[in-house]
């Protein structure tokens, strides 16, 4: 595997598929490098603990730094490539890194864009400055991201003549046994609060079962609330959404529930189809 740490390394690459992350890699990352190796070679891993995905509130200098034990699991996973730049490599301090047009998906829904007012225009910096540092035929991301999964598809579709050829893979959630969503966050969980955190996958679950009970979203978004609140989270919203615009739901079209929430100040998201 070869191991790149500046743009100028990056020769021979394009036509493969990528799996951008911000390190601390675990199981879920590497089911989506697992599912990459059926796509076109090389298939490159990024690290890159992107600053400008972060709000002046959110953890960046907390954020987990592991690249040693990064670098040997996506080996172990079948990466050809790891890209792991330092920010002046993403970001030349002579270089006006631009930030993409946002579309809707990333405004208007009132949930991680409400929350986190920067977050999206970061992710369009980082994964465009990928996109045309690295040239690929696809990028898998995983479903566990939903909103930001909607967003870089349609950050896509609209550069269709940016990136030619273009297209972005999902990947279904990645659970533990209990059903915790794979994250990088819950390395910072505090002990003896698992349980709680659990609260976010029990309460996607009810809501799963309400919906094929024929529940209304209202009446499944009011129980979600309930019952986050009833494992002790903070919320930051419980809503059931349009699956593909992520706007309140208005006809037949599949639907989202996605939740929010802290644990001991570790903010954690989640959704499910319903």
């Amino acid at each position: 595997m070869q191991v790149v740490h500046t743009t100028t390394g990056l020769q021979n690459v394009s036509g493969g598929a990528i799996v951008p992350t911000m390190g601390a890699l675990h199981k879920g990352h590497e089911a989506l490098i697992h599912r990459a190796r059926d796509l076109p070679r090389p298939l490159i891993v990024s690290i890159f603990v992107n600053p400008t995905q972060f709000g002046d509130g959110d953890d960046l200098q907390r954020y987990p730094r592991t690249l040693d034990a990064d670098l040997a699991a996506a080996e172990s996973a079948g990466a050809d490539i790891v890209f792991a730049p330092d920010a002046e490599a993403m970001y030349p301090p002579d270089a006006a890194i631009p930030v993409p047009a946002l579309p809707a998906v990333a405004t208007a829904p009132g949930l991680e864009d409400a929350h986190r007012p920067a977050h999206f225009s970061g992710v369009c910096q980082v994964v465009a400055r990928l996109f045309d540092l690295l040239r690929p035929s696809a990028a898998v991301f995983g479903e566990k991201d939903y909103q930001q999964l909607l967003v870089v598809t349609e950050m896509v579709r609209r550069e269709g003549d940016r990136w030619p050829g273009l297209h972005v893979v999902a990947h279904p959630t990645v659970r533990d046994g209990d059903g915790l969503a794979m994250s990088s966050r819950n390395a910072s969980l505090p002990p003896g609060s698992r349980n709680q955190a659990l609260g976010l996958y029990r309460a996607l679950e009810s809501a799963r079962r309400a919906a094929a009970d024929g529940a209304e979203p209202a009446s499944i978004e009011r129980d979600l609330d309930r019952q986050l609140r009833e494992h002790g989270l903070d919320v930051d919203y419980a809503a059931v959404r349009d699956a593909r615009t992520l706007l309140p739901p208005t006809g037949t079209q599949p639907t989202r529930a996605l939740v929010a929430a802290r644990v001991s100040g570790v903010r954690l998201i989640d959704n499910m189809a319903v």
